[in-house]
């Protein structure tokens, strides 16, 4: 059992998120190093035989008391995981759309993207990311607390879609509440944005244009050119295809412990690393 009362604060539940941070997996992977969990492991007394039993049993602990932004991610996983599978599907986490950064994406037949106000979040910064991935994505959501739901429908666009997160026989479930339309304009500049060059370069080719003899300082101004005056329809279709040759590990998601499944997203591991890490993690602790 986790002992954290009513007297330990916030500041507690924090520590114990912290499991699931990016730096405590990677010392594990690289230095195989596990002070991070040890520190807390100690502290609050876990009885855990593995570090995988370990952050199974904080997982269900935050999940049930401390709904962060990480728990919002893996559920999303999760819904994501059932609803679509990984087929014909990647996703994404923390996606760069212009200057703000979507919490969740995914390409299939469109492009979606899921922005993430938990109960700890402001709405300062709201309506600019919304702006910035309604410029590119098919489709933008916002994921909330159940009981946000009448304040965040009095204050997003309408084109929003809504999904909330409430509790099911005590189990978290999502649940879309508000449907998200369907965005007709592609904004090129938005779009060059989040792509890398060789993306950009077989983009222009699919459209027709012939990069021989265009020097590579001038490839980036060239290929935008060439997008802007294509129809949209057109550059969104290579452009989904293009984001689901990016390398990802999708495609394991299912097979990941569940607790897990966003960190290793987060992390985009080579199949060599994902299994180093998760044999690492399924090493006994010493009491």
């Amino acid at each position: 059992m986790i002992k954290v009362n009513a007297n330990t604060g916030l500041y507690k539940l924090r520590d114990l998120s912290s499991a699931f941070s990016r730096a405590a997996f990677t010392d594990v992977l690289n230095f195989n190093d596990y002070s991070h969990f040890n520190w807390l492991q100690s502290k609050y007394e876990l009885r855990c035989s593995t570090y995988c039993d370990f952050l199974r049993k904080i997982y269900t602990y935050l999940a049930r008391n401390y709904r962060c932004e990480y728990v919002y991610k893996n559920e999303l996983i999760k819904s994501l995981l059932k609803d679509y599978g990984t087929r014909d599907t990647v996703y994404f986490s923390e996606f760069r759309v212009g200057r703000s950064i979507a919490d969740m994406v995914m390409f299939n037949g469109e492009s979606k993207a899921f922005e993430i106000k938990t109960e700890y979040d402001s709405v300062r910064r709201l309506d600019k990311q919304m702006t910035d991935y309604k410029r590119l994505f098919d489709k933008c959501f916002l994921v909330i607390p159940e009981d946000r739901l009448e304040t965040y429908l009095n204050i997003v666009d309408p084109t929003t879609g809504i999904i909330v997160m409430n509790r099911n026989n005590n189990r978290l479930c999502l649940e879309e509440v508000k449907p998200a339309c369907m965005n007709t304009i592609l904004d090129v500049k938005s779009l060059m944005s989040c792509l890398r060059m060789t993306e950009y370069m077989n983009i222009a080719i699919s459209l027709g244009a012939s990069l021989k003899n265009i020097p590579e300082y001038s490839l980036f101004k060239y290929c935008q050119d060439v997008i802007s005056r294509a129809g949209v329809n057109e550059v969104r279709s290579f452009f989904l295809r293009e984001m689901k040759k990016r390398r990802n590990n999708t495609i394991k998601l299912k097979k990941y412990p569940k607790q897990l499944r966003q960190i290793m997203l987060s992390l985009n591991l080579s199949d060599d690393k994902a299994d180093l890490l998760l044999k690492r993690l399924n090493t006994n602790i010493l009491e």
